[in-house]
């Protein structure tokens, strides 16, 4: 049988993902607020979807559920602009999804032995996988939250205790050369992070604190953004197109005072919070300016493990390397959760956000994504 609190666990799941549309509208569920983003509602109905089509169509044949909407939840399927149009009316996706969830739920509770013999099911498998897959939507649909509070801001908002410049000071600590084991373990682990790996390091420095708000403010106030030195080549080519000069949720009230945009709406930023909001192509900018660089993944999770690192879940962390395929590398349950994205185009960011689940906040998760995207939760941490 099914360990009942890796039930209740799915089931916190589930009820998390619906709660962030209690009070949101047909129209807002189905707008796109960012281009890499879908639609709210697209991302609970995906959500459903995927319960169904591992639990009733792949283990059990049964495809009742998933064949008619297959064409609208597939997300290779379905460019995102087009997600919103074709969603249903609120009430009636609601109403589709938790009955979805009910019968999974009860499907694990009471499951047949065709289910309990499959494959997918050794060692609960699929019920870790479905969580994690539930709390990576949970995180983006946050994003998304976060970008339809920065389309309504009104700058009506006035900032009491402004955020200053900090000097960056940073609290460093040595791994030393050596042999490290880094990689993840079944049946938790992502097929991006099997088979465990043996990391070859030499020495090197690494920050115990990632980088905060106020450290950011004073990169900008040196004119960080404007200095064509500090920046890469492909960095300085994007910024002097998109003209950005600070995070991406960071916004200035009438009198010239920084404040932050989440998910919420306006709040103060605070200088010695961590900072998050920006693309790896700025984080590569700060580095240079401070003197440092950013770490290769398994320079984090080797710091991360042995204890030395602080705040590794207030904001994802990019790293230097591409996301890439480790030796042995097999994909799995599906080729399109990794396969797609070594395309030399993605990197890894390690760590977590206020807003990633218990479920994949460990040392290994591998998360990745385009070195201009600022939508992210993510800031960084300096090597040297």
């Amino acid at each position: 049988m099914i360990d009942p609190a890796l039930l209740g666990e799915l089931r916190t799941a589930q009820e998390l993902v619906t709660g962030l549309v209690e009070d949101i509208d047909d129209a807002s569920l189905r707008q796109q607020y960012h281009l890499e983003l879908s639609p709210l509602g697209w991302h609970i109905g995906h959500c459903a979807f995927t319960e169904c089509y591992w639990l009733q169509e792949i283990i059990q044949g049964d495809d009742r559920f998933t064949a008619p909407v297959a064409e609208l939840y597939t997300p290779p399927r379905v460019p995102k602009p087009e997600r919103g149009a074709r969603l249903p009316s609120r009430e009636a996706l609601l109403q589709w999804v938790q009955g979805l969830q009910s019968i999974n739920l009860e499907t694990l509770a009471n499951p047949p032995a065709a289910l309990l013999d499959h494959p997918l099911m050794q060692d609960d498998y699929l019920v870790h996988f479905l969580i994690q897959h539930y709390s990576q939507h949970f995180e983006t649909m946050v994003m998304e939250l976060t970008q339809r509070a920065l389309a309504a801001d009104s700058v009506d908002f006035r900032v009491q205790e402004p955020i200053t410049p900090a000097t960056l000071q940073p609290d460093i600590c040595n791994i030393a050369a050596g042999h490290y084991r880094v990689g993840g373990q079944p049946p938790m682990a992502y097929d991006n992070e099997l088979p465990p790996q043996q990391a070859d390091l030499g020495p090197c420095r690494i920050a115990r604190q990632p980088v905060t708000n106020g450290e950011f403010l004073a990169f900008m106030e040196d004119g960080g953004y404007r200095n064509q030195a500090l920046w890469s080549d492909p960095g300085w080519r994007w910024q002097q197109q998109h003209k950005v000069q600070c995070p991406n949720h960071w916004r200035s009230d009438p009198a010239g005072h920084w404040y932050g945009i989440g998910n919420r709406g306006p709040y103060t930023l605070t200088g010695d919070d961590v900072l998050h909001g920006i693309s790896r192509l700025e984080a590569e900018a700060f580095a240079t300016w401070a003197g440092g660089r950013l770490p290769h993944e398994h320079q984090w999770e080797v710091a991360c493990r042995l204890q030395l690192l602080e705040q590794t879940g207030r904001a994802w962390e990019w790293c230097e390397n591409r996301f890439y395929p480790y030796a042995g590398f097999k994909p799995f349950p599906y080729t399109e959760y990794s396969t797609p994205w070594f395309d030399d185009k993605h990197y890894s960011l390690r760590g977590g956000s206020l807003h990633t689940r218990p479920a994949i906040r460990r040392p290994s998760f591998r998360n990745f994504y385009q070195e201009q995207m600022r939508h992210v939760f993510a800031g960084l941490r300096l090597v040297y």
